[in-house]
């Protein structure tokens, strides 16, 4: 029996379930989703391979960890940019802002990595939950600005964001690419306001 280095099982399960996780990310932050596999996951933690097993029963679900792992990072960052956003219209400048400094911060590399999965349902919807969660603060600043559509406006607003990342992404300014990213969010949201 594996000794167990915490003070109760659960505990310890929790903890191996987390390294998994852990090191299932570093393989993803390399780009390439296929390096995730059971084997080199086990390796990199000092399990046997059949022991990640009893915490994943597939792969997709390891991935889809991963994802759920990185949401509190995601969000935090969006809603402590926003929460120092005095206007409707800073909290808009702050969510791209924040997003694609997450961007330049290596963070969305998983992201990518994760994009190129196929036949795995149960990350495109934890992904799909992400995203959900995302648009939440900028809906609400939306809704402050008296947005008539403001779910609509955030994802067709999102839109400007994934254009900006693919950019960065493509090795442009960083800098340059979201202050333009930034003019464009708040500009459309207050020429639409006024075109009202």
């Amino acid at each position: 029996m594996p000794k167990i280095r915490a003070a109760t099982v659960a505990e310890h399960h929790a903890q191996q379930r987390l390294a998994l996780v852990r090191a299932a990310r570093e393989l993803l932050e390399g780009g390439d989703a296929e390096a995730v596999t059971f084997t080199a996951v086990a390796r990199a933690t000092g399990l046997a391979r059949n022991s990640v097993y009893k915490y994943f029963p597939g792969r997709p679900e390891l991935l889809a960890a991963v994802v759920e792992d990185a949401m509190p990072r995601w969000t935090d960052a969006i809603q402590s940019g926003m929460s120092v956003a005095g206007t409707p219209e800073e909290k808009i400048a702050a969510y791209v802002s924040s997003q694609l400094e997450l961007v330049r911060s290596g963070e969305h590399r998983i992201a990518q990595a994760l994009a190129g999965v196929r036949d795995a349902t149960v990350v495109r919807e934890s992904a799909a939950r992400v995203h959900r969660e995302l648009l939440t603060p900028l809906i609400g600043a939306l809704t402050e600005l008296g947005e008539e559509d403001p779910r609509r406006t955030a994802l067709l607003l999102q839109g400007i964001v994934n254009a900006a990342t693919t950019a960065i992404e493509a090795g442009d300014d960083h800098v340059a690419v979201t202050d333009r990213a930034v003019r464009m969010a708040v500009t459309a949201i207050t020429g639409a306001a006024v075109g009202r």
